[in-house]
């Protein structure tokens, strides 16, 4: 070999890494219609769009599918062409409960499979026969109500098995517009899930979930989807039963924990009221925000912490835990959770404050894993803060 000079490129000095796909979604359409041709849309396949142009390249269009279509069409037009959105059609004869069953492997399951855990969340709606016989039950058709357990299972399986939480909204599908009818959502516990009532049609039997998941796959997870600073939202109308949002009674179905719609005075269009999941109100997990938040902390945290996995670890004298291997694993799970959390936004941290990364990992080192190779690891992030109620005295200024 000749003399030479020879340089290499050393990299991940900058500790940068990939962005997560938060915003990454699936559609459950059910009641969908398969198109003819070998390379046009079927049921039970997985497909990925990243715009409308590409589910209309599969064959579907506003007349053979029109709430599949509308749903992606007001999908891009919220969350702009480029985000990633996974869909699945089933039969009309499906139910919301039956496809979110997570033993069912034919169901949402198998769509989630599929994404290999890259979604961190579904929405479901449907289009059934003609001759469906819808059962109105505290408001909604029964198998919305049927479907909420169904959904939290499905988010509680992702979680254990694929290590890949998320979160499901239902449509209310069947409402008419009567609030006082509905059943509170505060009275649960499905902290996964979430029931959406609202449409752009006037009496509607469905909701403008299109809408909904265009906002969420917008918005970075700390952000809530009823931000008023993010501008109204595209529909020029959306309507509750037969009455425009600003003639509905939106406090009752806020209230009883529903997503819903709303307006306000001096502004111009409609904003989605808040992000309710069905569950108690003390609940740390009732808003999508916190469930997003807690969710994407999971992801890093896992990832992070499956290299120690079967590794080696150095036992110090009386059979305890290194302090200094706590201490360096305890700054890896951390800093994962600032480079990929704290730096965007996502926790609430305080800026003026360089110590404080809204994150805090710790790992107590009295730990005999020589005889349970099992290792605690206590893991605590800071969510944001929301100005939900502001309440404003004004008076005059005498002097």
């Amino acid at each position: 070999m000749l003399p030479r000079v020879k340089i290499t490129f050393a990299n991940g000095a900058l500790g940068q890494v990939e962005a997560l796909a938060d915003g990454c979604l699936g559609f459950l359409a059910l009641g969908a219609q398969e198109v003819e041709g070998d390379n046009n849309f079927k049921l039970g396949r997985a497909y990925t769009v990243k715009k409308l142009a590409a589910l209309e390249a599969l064959g579907v269009t506003a007349n053979n599918n029109p709430n599949l279509h509308r749903n992606v069409k007001d999908f891009f037009a919220e969350a702009g062409d480029g985000a990633e959105l996974w869909i699945m059609g089933f039969a009309a004869a499906s139910t919301f409960a039956s496809v979110l069953d997570k033993d069912n492997a034919a169901g949402a399951k198998s769509l989630l499979q599929a994404s290999n855990g890259k979604l961190r969340g579904l929405l479901a709606f449907k289009t059934p026969d003609n001759g469906y016989a819808l059962t109105p039950t505290d408001g909604l058709d029964a198998d919305v109500t049927a479907a909420l357990p169904k959904a939290q299972a499905l988010g509680e399986w992702a979680t254990d098995t694929l290590r890949a939480p998320i979160f499901t909204l239902v449509e209310g599908y069947g409402f008419v517009g009567e609030a006082s009818a509905l059943k509170s959502l505060t009275t649960m516990e499905y902290n996964r899930v979430g029931v959406v009532i609202g449409d752009t049609v006037p009496n509607s039997p469905n909701a403008c979930m299109g809408i909904v998941g265009g906002r969420i796959a917008s918005s970075p997870v700390q952000r809530k989807i009823s931000r008023v600073k993010d501008g109204a939202l595209t529909p020029l109308a959306i309507y509750i039963g037969d009455q425009l949002v600003e003639l509905a009674d939106v406090e009752t179905i806020h209230e009883k924990g529903y997503i819903t719609f709303t307006t306000f005075v001096g502004r111009t269009g409609y904003f989605i009221a808040d992000d309710n999941l069905a569950t108690r109100v003390e609940d740390d997990y009732r808003s999508l925000t916190n469930r997003r938040v807690i969710d994407k902390a999971y992801r890093v945290a896992y990832n992070t912490l499956l290299e120690t996995l079967n590794d080696e670890v150095p036992i110090a004298s009386g059979g305890n835990l290194s302090p200094a291997w706590c201490a360096s694993l305890e700054s890896s799970v951390e800093q994962a959770i600032v480079s990929n959390m704290t730096a965007n936004g996502n926790l609430g941290n305080d800026p003026g404050d360089p110590n404080d990364t809204g994150v805090e990992c710790t790992i107590d080192y009295k730990q005999q894993i020589l005889s349970t190779s099992q290792l605690g690891v206590r893991l605590r992030v800071k969510p944001n803060g929301y100005a939900k109620y502001i309440n404003v005295e004004l008076g005059f200024k005498a002097v």
